[in-house]
């Protein structure tokens, strides 16, 4: 059998495609994905016990009753498959994609923020939430897989969306999740030290990153940040337009910064001969950065500097992003998802200035991940806060206390440094000892309201948990 042939089948609505045997239907097609720690050949079995009726593999195996088709690259198949099960609604959306260690989760919202503001529905894909226009739902990861994505592309255009923005994660492309879309612009934030764990090197990190701009065509757009060493080997890389941003820096399309303070960040933006004032309720050079990206995304899907700057002044909040919690405390209390030692320096360097007391941080390291991160984040944390305490973030599997010891190796000074394993106990102690104009930051978990001790996920939330303390405060 083909794969012609059975591209007709699964567009006709005959036959559904699934790569987790698990999620096998009678008639459906398992196609079988070779991952980092399984093959899905070895799967198969348990497919057609399911009742698949097709299997798509990259070499002749025993399929019993099941018809076989072999094909060079089983995952590429698996988006081409998927898109023709779900009507091919990549090609009917215009497609964004933003990539980079920092500053997807917050790309993404401003981007959308801008297309809604202009009049029309965009969905939404990323690592807080699954938007389609008809629904949302909490994500289970950054970027899903190509059936889960076509099905929420699906879902987008019957809600009447013409437009979604996608987080572009370093194993989404890596194991080409997203080969089936064709990208109207996508963008690129920056690379620091994350996911090493899986990808080993900074170099096999940054070739999964720059995959995104070699599938660009020539009629797509590359949205760059100048000011990361990265930004020229990307633009070589790929066939689109490039459009180069920077903050206080001459670029395609730059910013420059008018007015800085805790109410938020007032700056003029240029591209292409005019400008344009923006008055932004978000903190943060990195959150200025973060506006050029969406705003040339939205140049690359079509939208003018108006339409960017009512989007971009209407966003003004993004879950878990520089998060504030406010009940009225003469403190201030913000939640990030700063969970690299990158993303924890532009924090506190927003914050620094601002604070005119102590500021407080509180965070740890996740578990199973990247360990080589944990004594930098250290680092920045000692360097910038004045009072650290050094928790637990999501120990998974590892031994909660092995983490924080790897993190405390990072500390030049290891007396001034508070620790305590419970996350809560962490949090109630930084606000029960703030004093007037303190700023505390609970890093590392932003947005998730779970925590992972084990296997188990446990609710958990440190919006919450600060509510409950600064109430018993007030």
């Amino acid at each position: 059998m083909f794969m012609d042939e059975l591209l007709k089948i699964v567009a006709a609505g005959k036959a559904q495609v699934a790569s987790d045997s698990r999620n096998i239907k009678k008639g459906d097609v398992f196609v079988a994905i070779k991952g980092t720690q399984v093959d899905g050949c070895d799967f198969v079995n348990n497919a057609i016990k399911q009742g698949a009726e097709y299997i798509v593999a990259d070499r002749k195996i025993d399929t019993q009753n099941a018809r076989l088709v072999i094909v060079d690259d089983p995952t590429k198949a698996l988006g081409i498959l998927a898109q023709a099960a779900k009507g091919n609604p990549a090609k009917k959306l215009c497609n964004l994609a933003v990539t980079g260690t920092n500053g997807k989760t917050t790309i993404g919202f401003l981007v959308k923020s801008i297309i809604e503001n202009a009049g029309s529905k965009c969905g939404l894909v990323g690592t807080v939430i699954n938007d389609t226009g008809a629904g949302k739902t909490n994500s289970a990861m950054t970027t899903p897989d190509a059936v889960a994505i076509a099905d929420l592309q699906k879902q987008m255009v019957d809600a009447g969306a013409k437009y979604m923005m996608i987080e572009a994660s370093s194993h989404a492309l890596e194991q080409d999740r997203l080969t089936s879309v064709n990208f109207k612009a996508a963008a690129f934030t920056n690379l620091t030290g994350d996911h090493l764990d899986y990808h080993l090197t900074m170099e096999n990190y940054l070739a999964a990153k720059t995959k995104l701009f070699e599938g660009l065509s020539s009629e797509a757009t590359a949205v760059l940040n100048k000011q990361t060493a990265e930004a020229e080997s990307i633009a070589d890389s790929t066939k689109a337009k490039v459009i180069f941003y920077a903050v206080d820096e001459k670029a395609d399309l730059y910013a420059e910064i008018q007015t800085f303070d805790t109410r938020g960040t007032k700056y003029k933006l240029h591209y292409n001969n005019n400008s344009i004032d923006i008055d932004s309720p978000l903190l943060g050079m990195h959150n200025i950065s973060n506006h050029l990206a969406a705003a040339g995304l939205a140049i690359g899907a079509g939208f003018n500097l108006k339409q960017i700057k009512v989007g971009l002044e209407a966003a003004k909040i993004v879950p878990g992003r520089l998060q504030k919690i406010d009940l009225g405390q003469n403190f201030a209390l913000l939640v990030d998802y700063a969970h690299t030692d990158d993303a924890l320096k532009n924090v506190l360097q927003t914050l620094k200035p601002l604070c005119k007391s102590k500021l407080i941080v509180v965070f740890g390291c996740g578990g199973d991940r990247d360990k080589t991160k944990r004594p930098r984040m250290a680092k920045v944390a000692e360097q910038l806060a004045d009072t650290v305490i050094v928790t637990s973030d999501n120990p998974r599997t590892e031994n909660a206390i092995a983490i924080i010891d790897d993190i405390i190796a990072g500390f030049a000074n290891k007396n001034n440094i508070t620790v305590e394993p419970d996350r809560e106990k962490a949090i109630a102690s930084a606000i029960k000892n703030a004093k007037a104009d303190d700023i505390i930051l609970l890093a590392g978990k932003g947005h998730e309201d779970y925590q992972i001790i084990g296997k188990v996920k446990f609710h958990f939330s440190d919006t919450e948990v600060a509510e409950k303390y600064m109430k018993s405060r007030i």
